[in-house]
């Protein structure tokens, strides 16, 4: 059964970007949570490691913001996965009070998610995950929406209905 997380729940926010085109594709409202456990040599926002770091802001007030805002949303970090109750509670309103879509980011991999229950709630609740650690011997600026190639554009959806992993790509 799909648990619901409606109640006050709040997300430590490091930063919020409105009109990104770098975390997916068009025009979006990126959300930069705080903590990672990756530490990823060459990460491009080292400061997300500390899980304390940032403002705790209300689901409620995220939501009023991505609403006022206007574009679809990406989630990010910091790494959103060690946040999931959170994340989960705004997927969910976001679901049930927009039509945005929501890309994830995540240094975890799709498979490992998958055998998290709450984990795979939230990777449920994304249209695209872009999964993997960031590796600096494999880093790529010519990719799309991600930093080295180890790292996948996965559509949920799509990888969902057939029980292995689709990519999106970019005609979708």
């Amino acid at each position: 059964m799909t648990a619901s997380y409606t109640n006050n729940l709040s997300i430590r926010i490091l930063d919020i970007k409105y009109g990104t085109s770098v975390d997916g594709i068009g025009l979006r409202t990126s959300l930069y949570c705080a903590g990672c456990v990756n530490r990823c040599p060459g990460c491009h926002n080292p400061q997300s490691w500390d899980e304390q770091g940032g403002q705790p802001i209300d689901v409620d007030e995220l939501l009023r913001l991505i609403i006022d805002a206007d574009m679809n949303v990406t989630f990010t970090g910091g790494d959103p996965m060690l946040h999931p109750e959170g994340f989960i509670a705004l997927a969910q309103k976001i679901r049930q009070q927009t039509d945005k879509t929501i890309w994830c980011y995540t240094g975890y991999r799709y498979e490992e998610l998958l055998l998290h229950p709450t984990r795979r709630q939230l990777v449920e609740l994304c249209d695209v995950l872009v999964d993997g650690p960031y590796i600096e011997a494999e880093r790529d600026l010519t990719l799309h929406f991600r930093g080295s190639r180890n790292q996948r554009l996965i559509d949920v959806k799509r990888s969902l209905e057939s029980q292995e992993v689709k990519e999106w790509v970019l005609s979708n």
